[in-house]
C-alpha cells in the first residue's frame, strides 16, 4: 500500500453549522512564539536541555501570568508551556490572542495547525529493500544496532506484534502520548507507525529479514490522536519528550535516531518546528523525514522535511527509479536540492497490525531505512555529530540520475556500507564514557573509563576535558586511540550531576556524557511507639523501639537507655542489639516511692560512627483519691434531716478503701452514713438528723476521708431553723 502525505487544517477554523453566524469572540488554538530563542551553539556542552528550560521559564513569565488571569475570567481553556521551542500552546478567545500578540516579548501568535494521519493503498509485490541498502553487509561486520535506540514520531506502534514487542525498550521513558489518550502502553489504531517501525527494527519472524537494525530497541511518540490528527502543541511536546524522555536532564535516555514519516502541506516553507529540529541536532540526533508523496511536480517539497535541519528521504523502486509520487525539489526553504537522499519505498514488506505483515509504498517507508541505517552507523562510530552523520549518508549514497545532487534523487540511494566506509576512511575520532552512571557517597571518588576510537586513519592526539564537576584524566592526552581514566570527587550533597567529557584535536571536537549520582550514605532511623506512657508509681510500662535501615544499611545497632533517675525507676532494653533492622522492647519499672511528675529519658542507637536517639516521656502518678460533697450547703427546720452525698474519685491508680467521718455538727444532731467506707471509687450518703432540741444556727461540717496514710478533708454547711 502507499502512504500518502498529511494534510494541514488550520485550527482557527471554528466548527459549527454552515448557516450559523460565528461567535463574536470565538475560541482559537494558537501557538504564542516568544521573540527570544536559545541558540543551541551558545549552550554549554551537555547543558542544552537545561538552558532551554531555564530560558523558557524566564521569558514566558509575563505571557503565562496574563493567560492565568484570563483563564480565571473564562477566556482561556488550556495552556501548555513549551521549551523545545520558546513558545506556549493555548486555546484562547480571539481577543486574548490579539492581546498576546501586542506584548513586547511576543514575536507572533500563529494558529495551531492540525496534521492528518496518512492513509494507504494496497500493493502487490515484496522487494529486497534490506539488501539494496547493504544492511546485511553491516550485519556481517557485527553491527545490527545493538545498544542503539530508535524513536518514531507517528501514529504509535502495535506492541502486540511479535517482531516489535521484544524490541521495545520498555519502562516509563519509552512511550509518550501527548494527547493523553493512551498514556500507559504503546498502541496503534491505524498501522502506519507499526509499518515504519518494522522497517527500522523488524526481525525475521515472518520468514524474511524486514528491518535494517534488528537488534536496536525502539521508543515512540503517538503524536496523532485517535481521530488521526496531530496539533502543533502535540508535536512540540513530542519533540520535547524525545530530548528528555524521563524528565531528568541528568540521565542519558534520549534516542540515537528519530524517524518522522509525516509532512505538512507541499510547496511551502513552514519553519514552525525549526527550533525543535535545531535542538535535536545540537543534541546529536539527526531528524530523518519522509520527503512527502506530492510528486512528480517540481518544487513539491514539504515542511518540516524541507527545513535546513531535516534530512529528507525520497522513494525509489527496486530498479533505482524514482517513485512518481515522491516529492521533488528544490527545497522551498533553502532552494537547494531536495530530497537529500532516496531509499527503497515501493512494495516494502513490513509489520502491520494484529501481528500481520503488509506490502506498503511511499516515502513514509523510505525514511525508516535511513533511520535504521543510522542506528548501524552510530553503533560502529559512537558519538558522531549530527552533521557528520548526514555527511556520511550523503557521501556514501549511490548516485542516481544526473551526476551530483539533484531534485529527484538528491545525493542518491542509501548505501549504509559505503557510508560506514566513508566514516572509516575520513580521519575522525569518537569519545565514549563508561559506565554511563556512577553512584558514590558524598565526598567519594568516581572513576570513568574514557575511550577514544580513531576512524578514517585518524592519527592525532586528543586532549580531554570535563565540565559539570572538576575532574582529572590519566592521561590527559590520548594518542590517536586509547583510553584514559577520569577521576571525579563527588560533592557533599546528594543529587545527580551531568558530566560532559570533550575530546579535542585541532578543529575536531566530540563530546560524550555521563552521570555522577551522589547517594546518601547508609544510615538507620530510630523511632518509638508510643512516645509517652503514663503509669502509677510502683507499676511497669513498655515502649517499642524500631530500627529502620536507609540507603542499604545492614549493620548492627546497639541500643541503650539513659536519663531516668533511679528514684523514679529502672529501664531495660531487650534485645540490646538489632541486626540491620527490627524492634526492641523498652521496659520501665517505676519505684513505689517515685514522686508524681513528668520525666524524659532517651534511648540511643549506635552503629560505628552513626548514632541516633529518641526521647521518651514517662508520666508518673501517685495513687491517691479526691472527695467532693453535694450539696455544699443544706437548710432544714428542727426535727428534719439534712442529706449530703460524698463522692470518692481515685487518681494515679488508687485502689484502696476510704473511710469517711464527719465532725462539727450541732448538739442534739445525729450523723449516720450509708455506703461507708468506699472502695476505690463511689458515693457514700451522710444524713444529719436534727431534733426539736437542736440549736438553731449555721454549723460547718468537716468531712474527713482516710485511706492508710492518705487523708483528705472538705467542709459543708448545715443551717438549722
Amino acid at each position: 500500500m502507499r502512504s500518502f502525505a498529511f494534510s494541514v487544517v488550520l485550527a482557527l477554523v471554528v466548527p459549527g453549522s454552515a448557516v450559523a453566524a460565528p461567535p463574536a469572540d470565538p475560541f482559537v488554538d494558537v501557538i504564542v512564539v516568544l521573540k527570544s530563542q536559545v541558540t543551541p551553539a551558545a549552550a554549554a556542552p551537555g547543558r542544552l536541555e537545561r538552558a532551554l528550560r531555564d530560558h523558557a521559564d524566564a521569558t514566558q513569565r509575563g505571557a503565562r501570568d496574563l493567560l492565568a488571569v484570563r483563564r480565571k475570567q473564562g477566556l482561556v481553556t488550556s495552556v501548555v508551556p513549551l521549551w523545545i521551542t520558546n513558545a506556549i500552546g493555548a486555546r484562547v478567545r480571539s481577543s486574548v490572542a490579539a492581546e498576546l500578540a501586542r506584548r513586547p516579548e511576543v514575536r507572533e501568535v500563529r494558529p495551531s495547525t492540525t496534521i492528518q494521519a496518512p492513509t494507504a493503498e494496497v500493493a502487490s509485490a515484496v522487494e529486497p529493500n534490506v539488501a539494496q541498502v547493504n544492511a546485511p553487509a553491516m550485519w556481517d561486520l557485527g553491527y545490527r544496532g545493538q545498544g542503539m535506540v530508535v524513536a518514531s514520531m507517528d501514529t504509535g506502534v502495535d506492541i502486540s506484534h511479535p517482531e516489535l514487542a521484544s524490541r521495545w525498550r520498555g519502562g516509563t521513558n519509552s512511550w509518550y502520548d501527548p494527547n493523553g489518550q493512551h498514556p500507559s502502553a504503546p498502541v496503534d489504531l491505524t498501522g502506519h507507525g507499526t509499518q515504519t517501525m518494522g522497517v527500522m527494527v523488524g526481525g525475521d519472524g515472518g520468514g524474511s529479514s524486514i528491518g535494517i537494525a534488528p537488534d536496536a530497541r525502539w521508543i515512540a511518540v503517538k503524536m496523532f490522536n485517535d481521530r488521526g490528527q496531530a496539533s502543533s502543541t502535540a508535536i512540540h511536546l513530542g519533540y520535547q519528550w524525545l530530548l528528555d524522555p524521563d524528565g531528568n536532564p541528568a540521565t542519558a535516555d534520549a534516542p540515537n535516531v528519530v524517524n518522522n514519516s509525516w509532512t505538512m502541506s507541499a510547496g511551502t516553507c513552514s519553519l514552525e518546528f525549526q527550533p525543535d529540529l535545531r535542538n535535536l541536532r545540537a543534541a546529536g540526533i539527526l531528524p530523518v523525514f519522509a520527503a512527502g508523496n506530492y510528486g512528480p511536480v517540481a518544487g513539491s517539497s514539504a515542511s518540516p522535511a524541507n527545513n535546513p535541519e531535516a534530512l529528507a528521504v525520497g522513494s525509489v523502486d527496486d530498479t533505482g527509479l524514482i517513485d512518481p509520487y515522491s516529492s521533488r525539489g528544490p527545497s522551498a526553504c533553502t532552494q537547494s536540492a531536495y530530497p537529500q537522499l532516496v531509499a527503497p519505498g515501493t512494495d516494502i514488506r513490513t509489520t502491520d497490525l494484529y501481528g500481520g505483515y503488509l506490502d506498503v509504498s511511499g516515502t513514509s517507508l523510505a525514511a525508516p531505512h535511513v533511520a535504521g541505517a543510522l542506528a548501524l552507523l552510530l553503533q560502529a562510530s559512537p558519538g558522531v555529530s549530527a552533521d557528520r552523520q548526514q555527511s556520511a549518508l550523503q557521501a556514501g549514497a549511490a548516485d542516481l540520475g544526473p551526476a551530483g545532487a539533484d531534485n529527484d534523487y538528491g545525493y542518491g540511494r542509501l548505501d549504509v556500507l559505503a557510508s560506514y566506509n566513508w566514516l572509516r576512511s575520513t580521519p575522525d575520532f569518537g569519545v565514549v564514557v563508561s559506565p554511563a552512571t556512577v553512584n558514590v557517597l558524598p565526598g567519594g571518588t568516581a572513576t570513568y573509563n574514557v575511550t577514544v576510537s580513531a576512524s578514517g586513519g585518524f592519527s592525532g592526539d586528543v586532549a580531554l576535558s570535563v565540565s559539570g564537576l572538576p575532574g582529572s584524566f590519566d592521561p590527559q592526552v590520548v594518542a590517536a586511540a586509547g583510553t584514559s581514566t577520569l577521576t571525579v570527587v563527588a560533592p557533599g550533597t546528594a543529587g545527580s550531576t551531568a558530566l560532559v567529557v570533550t575530546g579535542s584535536s585541532g578543529a575536531i571536537s566530540h563530546s560524550a556524557t555521563a552521570t555522577l549520582t551522589v547517594v546518601p550514605p547508609p544510615d538507620f532511623g530510630l523511632s518509638s511507639t508510643p512516645l509517652t506512657r503514663t503509669v502509677a508509681a510502683g507499676a511497669s510500662t513498655a515502649y517499642t523501639i524500631a530500627v529502620s535501615p536507609a540507603n542499604g544499611f545492614a549493620g548492627d545497632v546497639s541500643l541503650a537507655a539513659g536519663g531516668l533517675s533511679s528514684a523514679v525507676g529502672t529501664v531495660a532494653v531487650t534485645p540490646a542489639v538489632l541486626h540491620g533492622s527490627g524492634s526492641a522492647q523498652v521496659n520501665v519499672v517505676t519505684s513505689g516511692s517515685a514522686p508524681a511528675g513528668t520525666y524524659t529519658f532517651t534511648v540511643s542507637g549506635s552503629s560505628g560512627s552513626l548514632s541516633h536517639q529518641v526521647t521518651l516521656t514517662l508520666v508518673v502518678n501517685r495513687p491517691d483519691f479526691g472527695i467532693a460533697v453535694s450539696p455544699a450547703s443544706s437548710t432544714v427546720t428542727r426535727g428534719q434531716t439534712a442529706t449530703y452525698t460524698v463522692n470518692v474519685s481515685p487518681t494515679g491508680g488508687f485502689t484502696g478503701s476510704v473511710t469517711l467521718k464527719v465532725s462539727g455538727q450541732p448538739s442534739n444532731a445525729t450523723p449516720t452514713w450509708t455506703g461507708n467506707p468506699v472502695t476505690t471509687s463511689g458515693n457514700a450518703v451522710l444524713k444529719i438528723r436534727t431534733t426539736s432540741g437542736t440549736a438553731r444556727g449555721t454549723s460547718t461540717l468537716k468531712i474527713t476521708a482516710t485511706s492508710g496514710t492518705l487523708t483528705h478533708q472538705l467542709t459543708a454547711t448545715l443551717v438549722v431553723r
